[in-house]
C-alpha cells in the first residue's frame, strides 16, 4: 500500500531534535574544550586538525544530517534513511578512535586528571555515540511501525484511487451493463419456471 509510507511528521522531532544537538556538541566540543581544560591536545581552542576532522567532525555531520531528517520527514524509506545515517555516524563516534590508532591516528592526549580523563573519552567518543546510536535506533523502530489509523487511511486513499481510476476509464458504466442484464435474465428465468410449473399444475380438462 502506498499510503503506508507516509508517517506523522511527530514521529521522529524528538530523536532528530535531540540528535542535532548531540551533532553541535561533538562537533565543537574539540575546539571549544580547551577553553575549559576538558579535552584532548593540543590545548589550545580552535585549532583544526586531520584528527578531529576524521573523529569528530565527519561523524557529526552524519548524525546531524540524520536528524534533521528525522526532524522533517514525512516519508518512511527517507526517515529510515536519515535514522542508518544518525546510527553510521553513531557508530563511528564508539568505534572511530579505536580503529585510528591502526592508522596512527588520534585525538592527542587528554588535558584532565585520571577522573577527568574518562569523562572526556565517554563525553567525546564512546558514550556519546552510544546514546545517538540509541536514539537513533527508537526513531528507526518508530517508523517501521504502521498505526492502526495510519493502514485505516492507507486503506481509504488506496480505495479512491481505484475509484478514480475506474470512474475516469470508464469501466464504471461497463460494469453496471452486465449486471442489469444479468439481474434482466434471472427475472426472465424466473417467470418463466413460473409459467411452466403453473401449467404443469393446471389440470386437465374433460369435456
Amino acid at each position: 500500500m502506498t499510503g503506508t509510507m507516509r508517517a506523522p511528521r511527530s514521529r521522529g522531532m524528538i530523536s532528530g531534535l535531540l540528535l542535532v544537538l548531540l551533532a553541535i556538541w561533538g562537533g565543537l566540543i574539540p575546539f571549544v574544550g580547551p577553553y575549559f581544560n576538558f579535552g584532548f591536545g593540543p590545548n589550545e581552542p580552535w585549532v583544526y586538525t586531520a584528527d578531529r576532522l576524521v573523529l569528530s567532525i565527519l561523524p557529526a555531520v552524519a548524525v546531524g544530517l540524520g536528524g534533521l531528517i528525522l526532524l522533517s520527514a514525512a516519508n518512511r524509506p527517507i526517515a529510515q534513511f536519515g535514522g542508518w545515517l544518525a546510527v553510521a555516524g553513531g557508530l563511528w563516534f564508539v568505534v572511530g578512535n579505536t580503529i585510528a590508532a591502526l592508522w596512527n591516528m588520534g585525538v592527542g592526549a587528554p588535558l584532565g586528571g585520571e577522573g577527568r580523563r574518562v569523562a572526556e573519552q565517554m563525553s567525546f567518543f564512546e558514550g556519546l555515540g552510544a546514546v545517538m546510536v540509541l536514539l537513533a535506533g527508537l526513531a528507526l523502530g518508530r517508523f517501521l511501525v504502521v498505526g492502526i489509523r495510519e493502514a485505516r487511511r492507507a486503506n481509504l486513499e488506496d480505495r479512491r484511487v481505484v475509484d478514480d481510476r475506474v470512474g475516469a476509464g470508464g469501466g464504471g458504466e461497463a460494469t453496471a451493463v452486465p449486471a442489469q442484464r444479468k439481474r434482466g435474465h434471472f427475472h426472465l428465468g424466473r417467470q418463466k419456471a413460473g409459467t411452466s410449473a403453473g401449467k404443469q399444475r393446471t389440470p386437465p380438462r374433460r369435456d
